[in-house]
C-alpha cells in the first residue's frame, strides 16, 4: 500500500515538474535552444536546467523553491514574509489553501476542517492536487517559490524526490515545546477586527479585553497534540533532504531569526 502511495504521488508530480522547470527555462533561454543539439546526448541534467534558469534571472536565490518547515508558533509565517520581501519568492501556503476552500465550503475544505478542528494534519491525498495547480502558475515559474507547509508527510517528501522535484533548499525552525505552548496558549482574538494579541508578549488595548475569544486551537491539548503530530512527521521528512537542510534556532526575535535565514540563502 505505501509503495502505491508513492507511485501515484510521483505520478501526480511529474506532469508539475515538467511545467514548473522546463516551460521557464524555455522562456528565459528561448534564443539559446534554438541552437540546442537535438541528440540525446546533448541535453542538460535536471540539476543543470535549474542552475542554467537560476542564473539567467541575476542571482542564485531567483528562479528557486524554498522549503520552510516550522512548528506551531515558530514564527514561520513572520519569516515567510520576511524571505518573499528580499527574495521575491512566491509564497504558496498549504494552510491558506486549505482555510480558503474551508471558508468557501468545497468538498475539500469540509473533509478538511474535521482535522483541522481536532488538532490533527490534513491527510496527503487532500493537499497534492491543490499544491501541483499552485506551482503550475506562470507567477511560480517566474519568481520562483517558497513552500509553506508542503512536504507535511513523508509519503509527500517520498513523492516529490520519486519526481525529480529539485529544492534548493529545506529551512526548519527549531523552538523548544514548552516556548511554543507558551506562545500558543498566551494568543487571543479579537473577532471584530480580526487582530491577534497576545496576553504576554503583545498585550491588548483594555477598551478590547472583554471581546477578546480564546481560540478552541490556541489551547494547551490541543497545541500539544500538534506538536506531537509535527515532530513525528519532520523526523520522517527531513532525511529526504538532508543535502539541503538547514536548521534555524527560532528562539530569538524575528529579525535575528530572519538574520540567520539570509546568511544561508545568500549562499545559494
Amino acid at each position: 500500500m505505501a509503495c502505491h502511495r508513492r507511485r501515484v504521488g510521483a505520478l501526480l508530480l511529474a506532469p508539475l515538474l515538467l511545467g514548473f522547470r522546463l516551460d521557464a527555462f524555455v522562456a528565459s533561454n528561448r534564443a539559446s535552444l534554438s541552437h540546442a543539439p537535438s541528440q540525446r546526448s546533448g541535453r542538460h541534467p535536471p540539476g543543470r536546467l535549474q542552475l542554467t534558469l537560476c542564473q539567467a534571472r541575476g542571482g542564485a536565490a531567483a528562479g528557486s523553491m524554498v522549503v520552510i518547515a516550522g512548528p506551531p508558533a515558530a514564527g514561520k509565517g513572520t519569516q515567510c514574509e520576511k524571505i518573499k520581501d528580499k527574495y521575491g519568492f512566491v509564497h504558496i501556503s498549504t494552510g491558506d489553501i486549505l482555510r480558503e476552500n474551508v471558508k468557501q465550503g468545497t468538498e475539500l475544505g469540509k473533509k478538511a476542517k474535521s482535522y483541522m478542528d481536532s488538532g490533527g494534519l490534513v491527510p496527503s491525498e487532500l493537499i497534492v492536487d491543490l499544491v501541483k495547480d499552485r506551482l503550475m502558475k506562470d507567477d511560480v515559474k517566474e519568481k520562483g517559490c517558497l513552500l509553506d507547509g508542503f512536504p507535511r508527510a513523508p509519503d509527500q517528501a517520498q513523492a516529490m524526490v520519486d519526481a525529480g522535484l529539485e529544492i534548493q533548499k529545506f529551512l526548519v525552525i527549531k523552538v523548544p515545546d514548552d516556548t511554543l505552548v507558551e506562545r500558543g496558549c498566551g494568543r487571543r482574538l479579537d473577532p471584530e477586527t480580526g487582530e491577534i494579541y497576545h496576553l504576554k508578549f503583545r498585550p491588548p488595548p483594555e477598551e478590547v479585553v472583554d471581546r477578546l475569544v480564546h481560540r478552541s486551537d490556541d489551547q494547551e491539548d490541543k497545541i500539544r497534540e500538534r506538536l506531537k503530530n509535527y515532530h513525528s512527521q519532520i523526523d520522517g521528512i527531513t532525511p529526504f533532504f538532508k543535502d539541503v537542510l538547514y536548521e534555524v534556532d527560532g528562539t530569538g526575535k524575528p529579525d535575528a531569526v530572519f538574520d540567520i535565514i539570509q546568511e544561508d540563502l545568500d549562499k545559494m
